[in-house]
């Protein structure tokens, strides 16, 4: 009986056989593998760093938090418009992709501060001081207007053509990117929806691979190569260190990457309290005699969130959160072990050392990419209208439609209208930092008078 209890699975303080545990531990670096050098692919930072750091990041918060927390630190795809954004940045056109990097990686490490603060919010004032500042209308049409300022960026590189392609070639090789880039959106999207269990949480890595297989198919027949050409940085060697790089002070990068932080929040809660559920679920169905006060440590868990931030930008990663796709794959396999996310994170920096599968993954063809990006970018937006939904968002209020649609147009409008920095005051605000700031600050104030009506009743 008691062999059968333990086949059930395995809660955050327990250790499954040596075996067992590196087979799990291996199934979470599947799962969060796809995500997180899609990230390193779309920001232009180094993949082997980038894996690197997920797997430093979460140790750290692991042990942040206690070893209670069983979650995987991942890089996030909220950030990706403001990197994106400022890497690309006219004041940044004649620096070094490293230069360009150590820029962005300060405003990482100092979004770190905002979960932190968060967290020790939380830790005093509960969950509900939060919520009254970044409530559902805040968060939701943020993270919409953070996959909308990038629909533009999904469709030129669904459509990109190598430049050694002649003129000739041209139009050919527009129609055999948009086979590429289209193959690889519905495979991913088709993988999402019908694959089942387990592998319903690959689409990430088998999307692209179908890109990659279309790819091979037309260079084959027709000659024409979309492969990247590897980076000066890659190694031909089987093994090499990540290129590590350090922080350099910009305003610009805080301006542009620190407020993104906060859409990250409550996404972050989200899987907190999804994960007590599952936890305690188990816990009750191995009759542990326990419960596990996963959400009430809510304020400890944005507290890791923000120093993983900080550890992953300190070398060069991106910046980040705890992955629902690992959640969903503890969920399936009822391994909710603290030592199997440990493992996991020492097998992906082992990892991010092997050269051939780095170079691999630098030669994807950009209209894969491009095909990614049309779901990922979409799936962004459309995240923030689940916000709104899960938390029944009044959208007949006009409060509550005043702050929505300020911060989608200052948002979606300084991205189209302005490149992403809006002149306002002899400054350039960031268009996705200067949406949520506004929006917070309008809420805020509608807020005011809403309580003042309430009273009056």
């Amino acid at each position: 009986m008691p062999q059968k209890e333990q086949n059930i699975g395995y809660l955050p303080d327990e250790r499954p056989p040596i075996f067992k545990l590196l087979l799990y531990a291996i199934q979470q670096v599947i799962v969060m593998f796809p995500a997180t050098i899609a990230v390193a692919l779309l920001t232009g930072f180094h993949v082997s760093t980038t894996i690197f750091a997920s797997g430093l990041a979460t140790i750290c918060f692991i042990l942040i938090t206690g070893r209670k927390l069983p979650l995987y630190y991942g890089s996030s795809f909220s950030y990706l418009p403001a990197i994106i954004a400022l890497m690309g940045a006219k004041e940044l056109a004649g620096a070094t992709l490293n230069e360009k990097i150590s820029i962005a990686q300060f405003g990482i490490v100092m979004s770190g501060l905002i979960s932190i603060l968060a967290g020790f919010i939380v830790k005093r004032f509960g969950k509900e001081s939060i919520d009254k500042v970044l409530p559902a209308t805040v968060t939701g049409p943020i993270a919409m207007a953070i996959g909308l300022t990038l629909a533009a960026v999904a469709i030129t590189d669904a459509a990109s053509v190598p430049s050694i392609v002649p003129e000739a070639s041209k139009q050919v090789a527009s129609n055999m990117a948009w086979i590429i880039s289209l193959s690889t959106l519905l495979a991913t999207i088709f993988f999402s929806v019908f694959l089942k269990g387990f592998w319903s949480q690959l689409p990430l890595l088998f999307g692209p691979l179908v890109g990659v297989v279309v790819s091979f198919i037309i260079k084959w027949t027709t000659g024409l190569d979309f492969f990247k050409v590897l980076p000066e940085s890659a190694s031909s060697n089987l093994f090499a260190l990540p290129i590590f790089t350090l922080p350099k002070p910009s305003l610009m990068a805080v301006a542009a990457i620190m407020p993104i932080a906060i859409a990250t929040i409550p996404e972050s809660t989200a899987h907190v309290y999804q994960l007590d559920i599952y936890v305690n679920d188990l816990a009750r169905k191995k009759q542990a005699g326990k419960k596990y006060d996963i959400e009430g440590k809510l304020g400890l868990n944005l507290i890791g969130d923000g120093i993983g931030d900080m550890v992953a930008g300190a070398i060069g990663g991106p910046a980040g959160t705890n992955y629902g796709e690992n959640i969903s794959a503890m969920a399936i396999t009822k391994v909710f072990s603290v030592p199997v996310l440990i493992a996991a994170s020492l097998i992906a920096m082992v990892i991010s050392l092997f050269s051939p599968l780095i170079n691999a993954i630098y030669s994807i063809p950009q209209p894969v990419i491009g095909g990614l990006e049309i779901y990922l970018f979409g799936a962004i937006a459309a995240q923030g209208v689940a916000i709104m939904v899960e938390k029944k968002v009044d959208l007949f209020s006009s409060k509550n439609i005043a702050v929505i649609a300020s911060i989608m147009t200052i948002g979606v409008g300084g991205q189209y209208g302005f490149g992403g920095n809006i002149p306002m005051f002899g400054l350039n605000i960031p268009c996705i930092a200067g949406a949520a700031i506004f929006g917070i600050l309008l809420n805020l104030l509608l807020s005011i008078g809403s309580k003042k009506k309430q009273q009056d009743k």
